[in-house]
C-alpha cells in the first residue's frame, strides 16, 4: 500500500476485506512499466495470480462489455479492480461517519461496496452496476463474504432514487458530466466524489463536491484514471468526415514553437486535463511516432473544424494545419499559454461548480469561472 493511502480508521477494513476474494480466476493485471495488460490464470499459475492480487496495480476483470472472454486482453477494458492505494485514498477523501448512507456507483468486483459495508454496516450502502453479469457476480461474492449492501442492477448515471437521500456518493467510474440525479439524491451538506474529465481525452481528476441545495461546488483532489460510465465514453471520431469537409491540401498552415517535450507530457501530467477544461467541445488524438515525426490531431465536436500539429524530433518549430470555422490549434495554444502564465497550476487549484444551468470550472476562485 502506498504511503499515506491507508488511514488508521480504514486499516481494519483493509485487513478484513480481502481483494483476492473479489477477483476472477482469469484476470489481466496492468503492468505500469509497459503500460499493457497481461494475462494471469489462477488455474494455470496460482502463484502469479496471488502475487497480482496482492500488488498495488489495477486489474482488468472484463473486456469489451463481456463480449471478449480471453485468454488474451481484449480491445476495451470495461470492468476492473482499481489499485488498492487509489481505493483507500478515495475512501479517506469520502470522510464517512457512522450512520451515513452511501451510494456506490460502479459495483465492478464488489470490493469497494464491501469495504464501505464493512465500515458502515448493512443497510447503509447501495451499489449500482449496469452490467448484469458483473452485478450478479459481485452480489455472490459479497454474500459469500458476509457483506450485504443493496446491490442494484441499473444505470449509475441515474443513481438510485429508491434508497435516497444519501450522505455520500462515490463513483469509481469516470464521468464527463456530473449527473443531476446524484445531486438531487444527496442530502444538503453531503459529498459527491467522482472521477471527472472532458471530451478532450481520457485525463480525469477526482472532484469532491459539497451539495448545497441546487448548487454543488468543490475542488479537484488528484489525477486519476478510471473507466468511463457506458453513457459517458468518448466520441466516435471518423477522421474522413472531417477531411472531407476540409482537406489537408486546402487547410490553412502555420508554425508553432511548442515542442513535443512541452506539449506531450507524461501520463500523470495535469496539462491534458487542464486543456480539456479550457478548450470546449474538442477531442484530441496523439498518433504513434514514425521516422521521428508525431502528428497530434484536434477535432471539434461542435462542427467539422480540425487541426493537426506535426511534431518532429530535433526541430525548433512544428508545422500546423487548420480547417473549419474554429481555429482549434489557436484555442489549444492559447489554453497552454494561459496555464503557463498562471504558474502551471496543478489540478488541486482547480474546481467545479454544478448548477441547474450547467457546469463551470474555475482556478482558485469560484467567482472567476467558465463553462465546461
Amino acid at each position: 500500500m502506498a504511503s499515506g493511502a491507508l488511514s488508521s480508521d480504514w486499516a481494519p477494513t483493509f485487513t478484513a476485506v480481502d481483494r483476492a476474494a473479489f477477483l476472477p480466476d482469469l484476470m489481466w493485471p496492468y503492468d505500469l512499466d509497459t503500460r499493457a495488460s497481461v494475462t494471469v490464470d489462477k488455474r494455470e499459475d496460482p502463484d502469479a495470480w496471488y502475487a497480482a492480487a496482492d500488488s498495488n496495480v489495477p486489474i482488468v476483470t472484463q473486456w469489451d462489455d463481456g463480449a471478449h472472454s480471453g485468454p488474451g486482453p481484449g480491445k476495451l477494458s470495461t470492468s476492473s479492480s482499481s489499485m488498492p492505494a487509489t481505493v483507500y485514498l478515495l475512501l479517506q477523501d469520502l470522510a464517512v461517519e457512522d450512520g451515513m448512507r452511501v451510494l456506490d456507483v460502479g459495483t465492478g468486483t464488489g470490493e469497494t461496496a464491501g469495504a464501505l459495508t464493512h465500515r458502515l454496516g448493512p443497510g447503509h450502502v447501495t451499489t449500482v452496476e449496469v452490467d448484469g453479469v458483473v452485478s450478479g457476480t459481485a452480489r455472490e461474492r459479497l454474500c459469500r463474504y458476509g457483506l450485504y449492501p443493496e446491490v442494484v442492477l441499473g444505470d449509475g448515471f441515474e443513481g438510485y432514487a429508491d434508497a435516497a437521500p444519501y450522505d455520500r456518493v462515490l463513483a469509481t467510474v469516470g464521468v464527463r458530466e456530473i449527473p443531476g440525479a446524484w445531486v438531487t439524491q444527496t442530502r444538503p451538506g453531503g459529498i459527491i466524489l467522482a472521477p471527472f474529465g472532458t471530451l478532450y481525452g481520457n485525463a480525469d481528476a477526482m472532484v469532491r463536491l459539497e451539495v448545497k441545495g441546487e448548487v454543488s461546488m468543490g475542488h479537484f483532489t488528484r489525477r486519476v484514471e478510471f473507466m468511463k460510465l457506458r453513457t459517458q465514453r468518448g466520441p466516435d471520431i471518423v477522421a474522413d468526415d472531417y477531411l472531407s469537409a476540409g482537406s489537408l491540401a486546402d487547410a490553412d498552415t502555420d508554425k508553432t514553437c511548442l515542442t513535443e517535450g512541452e506539449f506531450l507530457t507524461g501520463q500523470w501530467s495535469d496539462l491534458p486535463f487542464v486543456l480539456g477544461l479550457r478548450v470546449p467541445a474538442c477531442h484530441h488524438k496523439v498518433a504513434d511516432k514514425r521516422d521521428g515525426a508525431r502528428p497530434v490531431w484536434f477535432y471539434s465536436l461542435s462542427d467539422l473544424s480540425w487541426a493537426c500539429v506535426m511534431l518532429r524530433d530535433g526541430e525548433a518549430e512544428a508545422e500546423v494545419w487548420q480547417s473549419g470555422p474554429r481555429r482549434l490549434w489557436g484555442e489549444v495554444s492559447d489554453a497552454y499559454h494561459w496555464w503557463q502564465d498562471q504558474g502551471s497550476p496543478d489540478v488541486t487549484r482547480f474546481g467545479l461548480t454544478i448548477a441547474p444551468h450547467g457546469q463551470r470550472a474555475w482556478l482558485d476562485d469560484p467567482k472567476e469561472s467558465w463553462p465546461v
